[in-house]
């Protein structure tokens, strides 16, 4: 038995209405509780944000949308069914990556397509090392999801199940670097098949294999589009939670959670409301909910280590590049030393590889007529590097569209009408410890058990959701982070 919320629960406030909550407060109205969500923005959605911007609509968060079954189990709490509230179109390709040698490899869910292209890129051995590398990640995800991501976890004991076994043999917890070699030769399918380690916060290098599970989620599973933007998942959410019951509270901040003996009496908000509950969800950043609303650190959070940052531009541009596909990753020559660089040397990139969304290709409506979106992510070192962003912020987006330029954006200086840069400092100032959108690095002792607990030690009735506690970071693990939430306390729902 995992341990759960203690003494009553009837009314539950969720602060912050990012994924995670919206995802635990569907699952909480759905058994009954009555929910109240505090949102200091004036749209739900927290990191998965909107900006709209001289007829631009911007997202401002995750660009990449993957295994939306767990989209449906949050409406699925109420009743409802996604397809009424949603529209997802499949993206094809997943990504095009282009390489410094002039190739470029377009990644498709479909495996036989995928065997198909690697065939006609590079070879029938890699192809076929390709397959078995699928077959590798079917089975981690298989053996992972129900006993390491989708359920709560008190103790390392919890992991003792037939499949930890399983992902023992499997190979699972050694380096993933190099058991994607394992499979195959190429390098450039080598960065394809372990660039997600990024997002984990560690180099491929280093990363667990068990982290190759999150390559199955987007190049086996496959990647989505909704319809009017990323934002439209948060929106549709809290659309049907707010239809069952679920009261939301927009532009509206909170100060501090009262705590008396032991558990959270109230919510203070900075306008002078007192809410008083019988629960609470904190779904802000896990350090930042500690210090700024629980008012102390716990030790175990202090030696949190974070994972790189990034800065991302946002562009509306009066100009298309035909060669761009929805989503394109830019390698660099560099791939050992860009790691070595944003984790160990904590300095920018000197060969960048990067991420270029464009999300008008496929949902025309998010600029004006004629006109493109571009989001575009470089990774950089997080604010514990020495860089002064209040001085290189303008320097580093020069560099930016310098190397969109070379790597074949011709002219997109020139073309650009409206632009937002986001750099670590904002995204500390939006409330992203150390300005790191991807949280606490997933290093062995910061992964599954390791990772902070989702419930607050000291206090009986306050849980955390999103991607600073269990399962991690990412668009899938921070829903499946809300449903753990809201089962902390109401008990997992059939």
């Amino acid at each position: 038995m995992v341990a759960r919320v203690k003494g009553p629960t009837d009314h539950v406030v969720i602060v912050g209405a990012g994924l995670a909550s919206l995802s635990a407060a569907l699952r909480l109205v759905g058994a009954g509780r009555k929910v109240t969500v505090l949102e200091r923005e004036s749209v739900p959605g927290g990191r998965n944000g909107l900006l709209l911007k001289d007829g631009y609509s911007f997202d401002t968060g995750p660009s990449v949308l993957t295994m939306p079954s767990l989209i449906q189990d949050a409406f699925s709490c109420v009743g409802e069914d996604m397809k009424d509230w949603l529209e997802l179109m499949p993206v094809s390709p997943l990504y095009r990556a282009f390489y410094a040698d002039g190739s470029q490899i377009d990644v498709h869910a479909d495996t036989k397509q995928m065997e198909d292209e690697i065939a006609t890129k590079i070879s029938s051995s890699e192809a076929d090392g390709y397959r078995k590398y699928v077959d590798f990640v079917t089975k981690l995800y298989k053996y992972e999801i129900n006993d390491f991501i989708d359920r709560n976890i008190d103790s390392p004991l919890n992991l003792l199940t037939p499949n930890l076994a399983r992902l023992i043999a499997l190979g699972g917890f050694r380096r993933l670097a190099p058991k994607v070699n394992q499979f195959m030769k190429d390098p450039r399918l080598q960065k394809l098949y372990s660039f997600q380690a990024m997002y984990a916060g560690v180099s491929p290098q280093q990363a667990l294999a068990i982290y190759a599970v999150i390559a199955y989620m987007d190049s086996v599973n496959g990647v989505f589009f909704p319809k009017g933007g990323m934002h439209a998942v948060p929106r549709a959410l809290a659309a049907a939670a707010e239809k069952h019951g679920v009261v939301f509270k927009y532009s509206t901040t909170v100060s501090k959670i009262e705590v008396s003996h032991g558990r959270a009496k109230a919510v203070q908000t900075k306008d002078g409301q007192r809410i008083e509950c019988d629960a609470v969800i904190l779904n802000p950043d896990l350090p930042v909910a500690w210090r700024d609303l629980l008012g102390k650190v716990p030790l175990s959070v202090k030696r949190l280590h974070y994972s790189p940052s990034c800065v991302t531009m946002l562009v509306g541009s009066s100009k298309s590049y035909e060669f761009a596909a929805h989503h394109n990753i830019h390698f660099g020559q560099s791939w050992d030393g860009v790691f070595d660089e944003l984790i160990k040397k904590k300095k920018l990139m000197n060969d960048p590889s990067l991420l270029v969304t464009i999300p008008t290709l496929d949902d025309p409506t998010l600029a004006p007529v004629g006109k493109h979106s571009y989001y575009v992510l470089f990774p950089t070192p997080n604010l514990d590097a020495d860089i002064d962003w209040t001085t290189q912020a303008e320097p580093y987006r020069n560099q930016m569209i310098e190397v969109l330029e070379q790597r074949g954006y011709t002219g997109f200086g020139e073309a650009i009408e409206t632009q937002v840069l986001t750099t670590p400092l904002d995204w500390q100032a939006q409330g992203m410890e150390r300005g790191a959108p991807f949280a606490s690095a997933h290093t062995f002792f910061q992964t599954g058990p390791f990772r902070p607990r989702n419930m607050a030690v000291g206090i009986e009735n306050v849980v955390f959701a999103g991607s600073g506690t269990q399962p991690g970071v990412g668009v899938p693990m921070v829903l499946i982070s809300g449903r753990l939430a809201a089962e902390r306390i109401v008990g997992p729902v059939a």
